[in-house]
């Protein structure tokens, strides 16, 4: 019952737009090696991601790959590739907004609740675009049930308070997947990721490893809602050098460090207990 309880939820994103960032914390495009795919990717800003990429499209796109179009979130599993390819979590936070436009152009973005989110990724040398990497099918892609409302998406609001950390448990083990760090570190952050997200929408070309944001967007009739992942944190050295493998679980957890430690957090895990509101967990079993 809450195995399907929770296919319900996830079901009320069908109609959302997914979207995600590349390259908005420092070192994780190194250490996920993809740095050479972004390398004719100029910023204006050295310190700015180098994109974003679809990785869900609600309507049919002719112009996209018909993967992208394959509904890709999961709260409970992860579904493995056929292909025999390496495939690595993404800890990441997830933002769900409100989209408005102008004369058919993307305006304003307004982040309403956030949470947990595995950007779960294909890794493969060469591929033409990020989107590539990102959707291989159903449950592909991880997004808690349980989300956090946004007071207000700016220095001062809910999310100063909150870090990131992720494990994979396996063999009875739980090993820390990536770095616990606070939501600050981003290198693009509240109003600063919201300006640029919507020059970004409106602006990037197809080129390179990017696609065409806004034509694919045109396409869909202006969804009024989205779900934008904001980048993924850096791994640990465990987790840098680990791929997933069939009966794994990844926890991705969000989490108040004014009120809760790290070792809170491991002990839940541990003793597979969640009962704090001041957490935002996302637990999945990979699966082939």
């Amino acid at each position: 019952m809450k195995s399907l309880q929770k296919l319900k939820k996830m079901d009320k994103y069908r109609d959302f737009l997914g979207l995600g960032i590349a390259g908005n914390f420092a070192l994780h495009l190194a250490q996920a090696g993809e740095l050479e795919d972004f390398k004719d990717v100029i910023t204006a800003d050295e310190a700015a991601p180098k994109g974003m990429f679809p990785f869900y499209l609600p309507k049919i796109v002719k112009e996209a790959k018909e993967i992208l179009n394959i509904y890709p979130l999961s709260s409970s599993a992860i579904k493995l590739p056929k292909e025999n390819v390496n495939v690595q979590a993404e800890p990441e936070v997830g933002l769900i907004c409100k989209l408005e436009y102008t004369n058919d152009k993307l305006t304003k973005i307004i982040p309403t609740h956030f949470g947990a989110y595995n950007d779960c990724s294909i890794r493969v040398a060469g591929a033409s675009k990020i989107s590539d990497k990102k959707n291989w099918g159903d449950s592909s892609k991880g997004l808690s049930n349980n989300l956090i409302k946004i007071d207000k998406f700016s220095e001062g609001g809910v999310m100063d308070g909150y870090s990131i950390c992720s494990f994979l448990k396996r063999g009875g083990e739980v090993h820390a997947y990536g770095e616990d760090v606070e939501l600050s570190g981003y290198s693009y952050f509240y109003e600063k990721l919201l300006d640029w997200m919507v020059v970004q929408i409106n602006e990037q070309k197809d080129f390179g490893p990017l696609e065409p944001l806004s034509q694919y967007i045109s396409t869909c009739k202006n969804p009024s809602d989205a779900v934008i992942s904001i980048g993924a944190t850096r791994y640990t050295p465990y987790g840098e050098s680990t791929f997933l493998k069939e009966s794994d679980e990844v926890f991705v957890v969000l989490y108040n460090h004014t009120k809760l430690s790290l070792d809170d957090v491991i002990k839940s895990i541990e003793d597979d207990s969640f009962e704090s509101a001041d957490m935002s967990i996302l637990r999945q079993k990979v699966i082939s």
